[in-house]
C-alpha cells in the first residue's frame, strides 16, 4: 500500500478530487490517500495559504496530488504551486497534450510533450524597483538547473520510447541566458546519439505548433517559455480541461491539472475532471504502475469517444462524478 499525500485545493478542486479519487481506486492501485488542506480557504485559520503540514507530509510520502488552489493576480499571497516547487526542488515541469477521440479541436493526430524548467529564468520573480516609474526584472540561468532538465528530458525519451528533443530558446538576442541553455542541452543531447536533438527559437516554434505540430514529440523549454507553450500546446488538443501536469524533482513529486480552480462553479459538480484523472494517470505512471496507469488512460479516452457520460464543455450533460463513474465503468 503507497500512502499519496491528497491537497483537494480550492473551488472546484474538492469536486475533481472526488472523482479522481473514484477512478484511481477503480484502478486496483493499492493507493492510501493522506489528505491536507492547503490554499485561500485555509489561509484565515493559519496565516498562510500553505501550512507547514503540508509539506511535511509530501516529503514524508514522497508523491503528492493536488487540485487547482486560487492565486489572486496582483495581489494577495505567492502561488502555492510556485512556493511548493521551491521548496521541494521540483524542478521538472512535465506537460503531456496529446488528441483524444471525442474532444473538439482542428488537429486530430497532435502527441506532446513539455518539459519544462520550473525553478529559474524570468518566471522566478527576481524583481526590484529601480525607481518608482522603472521595474526590473533578472532572468538566471545556470549551468547546473540548464543540465538537470537537459538530461531529465533526455531521459524521459528513454524510458517512455520517444523519438525526439526539441531545444526552445531564444539564444538569438538572449545570448548568455538562452545562449548557455542552449549550449548545455546540446552537450547532454550528445550522450545521447540514439535521440534525434534539434533546436526552434521560441517565436518559430509558436508559429511551427499552429502549423505542424504533428512533427513535434518533447519540447525542452526554459521556465517562462515552458508555460507559454505549454498552454498553447493544450489549446491545440483542445483546452485546459485536459491538460495534466506533473511537478518532478530528484526526491518528490507533485501532480496537478492545469487549469484553475474556477470558483465560480464551485459545488454544482458539473465540471470536467479529465485533467484531474489524467495527472493520476501520470502519478501511477511515476510510481511504477503501469498497468493501472494504462487502463486508467485507455478507460479516460473510452469514455470521451463514447461520448455518452461527459461533462457540458465536452458535448455531454453528466455531472462530474456521473462522468468518473463512466471512467470507473470502463474499468471492469
Amino acid at each position: 500500500m503507497r500512502k499519496i499525500t491528497l491537497i483537494p485545493g480550492d473551488g472546484i478542486g474538492p469536486e475533481i478530487a472526488s472523482a479522481m479519487k473514484l477512478a484511481v481506486e477503480a484502478t486496483g492501485a493499492e493507493i492510501e490517500w493522506e489528505e491536507i488542506q492547503a490554499g485561500s480557504e485555509v489561509t484565515e485559520k493559519y496565516g498562510t495559504p500553505l501550512p507547514d503540514e503540508v509539506l511535511e507530509s509530501i516529503r514524508r510520502n514522497k508523491v503528492a496530488i493536488k487540485g487547482p488552489i486560487t492565486t489572486p493576480i496582483g495581489s494577495g499571497f505567492r502561488s502555492v504551486n510556485v512556493a511548493l516547487r521551491k521548496a521541494l526542488d521540483l524542478y521538472a515541469c512535465v506537460r503531456p497534450a496529446f488528441s483524444i477521440e471525442g474532444v473538439k479541436s482542428n488537429y486530430t493526430d497532435i502527441d506532446l510533450v513539455i518539459i519544462r524548467e520550473n525553478t529559474e529564468d524570468l518566471y522566478a520573480g527576481i524583481e526590484r524597483m529601480v525607481d518608482e516609474n522603472t521595474a526590473e526584472s533578472i532572468k538566471r540561468i545556470t549551468r547546473r538547473g540548464s543540465e538537470r532538465i537537459s538530461r531529465f528530458a533526455f531521459e524521459y525519451v528513454k524510458k517512455h520510447v520517444r523519438k525526439k528533443v526539441t531545444v526552445v530558446h531564444k539564444a538569438n538576442i538572449m545570448k548568455m541566458t538562452d545562449g548557455l541553455f542552449l549550449k548545455v542541452a546540446s552537450e547532454v543531447a550528445k550522450e545521447y546519439p540514439e535521440i534525434e536533438f534539434e533546436d526552434r527559437i521560441v517565436d518559430n516554434m509558436c508559429m511551427q505548433l499552429v502549423i505542424k505540430p504533428q512533427i513535434y514529440d518533447v519540447l525542452l523549454c526554459p521556465n517562462l517559455y515552458g508555460d507559454i507553450l505549454s498552454d498553447l500546446s493544450a489549446g491545440l488538443v483542445g483546452g485546459l480541461g485536459v491538460a495534466p501536469g506533473g511537478n518532478i524533482g530528484d526526491d518528490y513529486a507533485v501532480f496537478e491539472p492545469v487549469h484553475g480552480s474556477a470558483p465560480k462553479y464551485k459545488g454544482m459538480n458539473k465540471v470536467n475532471p479529465t485533467a484531474m484523472i489524467l495527472s493520476a494517470w501520470m502519478m501511477l505512471d511515476y510510481l511504477g504502475e503501469s498497468t493501472a496507469a494504462a487502463r486508467l488512460l485507455e478507460a479516460v479516452k473510452e469514455t470521451i469517444r463514447k461520448g455518452r457520460k461527459v461533462t457540458y464543455d465536452l458535448g455531454g450533460n453528466a455531472t462530474t462524478m456521473e462522468m468518473a463513474e463512466e471512467i470507473v465503468r470502463h474499468l471492469s
